[in-house]
């Protein structure tokens, strides 16, 4: 039965309520259930309310729509390009604590001639777009998240019973990445190892993520280990490199310096002949051991992450090396090389590539003695999958997760949002 007149309660009328199917203005002031009561022009930032259209004219500036703080399922509100100037002056979308697109981030309208139609579904999806107009969806920008694993290239190991290689400086990020946003991937190589007769070893090469709008996270190569044959004291870097025999000081970590720490000292060298134990490289997770009696120092163990999906350790120091009467140290976990003893037996190893692992600080004696590279580091992306543009360069290995696809990019590369 229809009611005549006005209903007593503050429900949207139906149509069976409007008598002789006249609508009246102050029945489209209150709303009526299944019509859009359109409002004036709007060029300032307003609250939205549902049951109406509102035409935004954002030619003289950009401003913010704020949806409804405590709408019921089925409230809808349909937003017009009053005149065709969003991609020029972008109209904002703010869900006000709530949801769009089950994401609570504001959306960007940012192509012109636009006109959305949002419906509230539940506290789960939030507003969702039932239709679009001109452009399509691809005219909504609705930020979303990327979490980052960045570990830069290890140190090498010094020369002739040098000090382990220090670790790629290892670093983690959560992001709020714009859509369009290009996502700008560096990795760094591991530096060289000392030659017997040389000096220290080459510290690695710096990764990082950059884009516009992003914040910018830089990981320091690992530092080179130290020698006995020139300059005794290891590279600063990530980690620092170990400092070679004969009481070589260990390189400085998280340099430059990061929040949380990147990286850590490199260990200290002990004494001469006939063990010449070596410091090891520091690691992402603890610092490079010193040499101790006749033991080289181990490397500084890394750090796991579980950004693939899988726990995997990354950014260990090298360990160091030692002469005929040492014991070498051994690579920390994370990647960490060996050091070598006397006459390469056994020669040092190299950090694990694409863990940015320090390389093995060389041993001694006359057919040995070089130290050993550090392994590449490595830049990784994790991101919902429902968010995965698919647009990269550099050919990333591209894996999933339960719900996230996981960009694991081994050399330089881009990920367009």
């Amino acid at each position: 039965m229809a009611f005549v007149g006005r209903k007593p309660t503050n429900a949207p009328l139906t149509s069976d309520d409007i008598p002789n199917g006249i609508i009246s203005a102050a029945d489209l002031a209150s709303g009526i259930s299944g019509l859009i009561t359109w409002q004036s022009v709007q060029t300032t930032g307003f609250t939205a309310v549902a049951g109406r259209g509102y035409p935004c004219n954002t030619t003289s500036a950009a401003f913010t729509v704020t949806l409804p703080a405590s709408p019921s399922a089925g409230d809808t509100i349909i937003l017009l390009d009053y005149a065709g100037t969003f991609a020029t002056n972008n109209l904002t979308v703010n869900p006000n604590s709530l949801k769009i697109q089950s994401q609570t981030s504001n959306v960007i309208v940012s192509k012109n001639n636009e006109a959305l139609t949002l419906t509230y579904i539940d506290s789960t999806s939030g507003w969702l777009v039932s239709s679009s107009a001109n452009e399509g969806t691809s005219a909504i920008g609705i930020p979303y998240s990327i979490d980052f694993l960045v570990v830069a290239g290890g140190g090498g190991g010094g020369g002739n019973v040098g000090g382990g290689g220090g670790a790629g400086g290892f670093r983690t990020s959560t992001q709020t990445i714009s859509l369009g946003t290009v996502i700008t991937v560096t990795v760094g190589d591991g530096g060289a190892g000392g030659l017997v007769d040389a000096d220290r070893g080459v510290s690695g090469s710096d990764s990082s993520i950059s884009g516009s709008g992003l914040t910018t996270i830089t990981s320091a190569g690992g530092g080179g280990g130290g020698t006995i044959a020139g300059t005794k004291s290891g590279i600063n870097g990530g980690s620092g490199g170990g400092g070679s025999a004969s009481s070589g000081t260990g390189g400085s970590g998280n340099t430059p310096s990061a929040s949380p720490s990147q990286g850590n000292n490199g260990g200290t060298g002990g004494g001469g002949d006939p063990s010449y134990p070596a410091g090891g490289g520091g690691g992402s997770g603890t610092v490079g051991a010193n040499a101790s009696g006749s033991t080289a120092g181990n490397g500084g163990n890394g750090t796991a992450s579980s950004i693939t999906g899988s726990s995997v350790t990354y950014a260990g120091g090298g360990g160091g090396g030692c002469g005929n009467a040492g014991t070498l140290g051994s690579g920390g976990t994370g990647g960490g090389g060996n050091g070598g003893k006397f006459q390469n037996n056994p020669a040092a190893t190299a950090g694990t590539a694409n863990l940015g692992g320090g390389g093995g600080g060389g041993d001694s004696g006359s057919s040995g003695g070089d130290g050993a590279s550090g392994g590449k580091g490595v830049v990784i992306l994790s991101m919902l999958t429902t968010r995965y543009s698919g647009t990269t360069t550099g050919s990333p290995t591209v894996t999933t997760s339960g719900s996230n696809t996981i960009l694991k990019f081994n050399g330089t590369g881009s990920y367009t949002a």
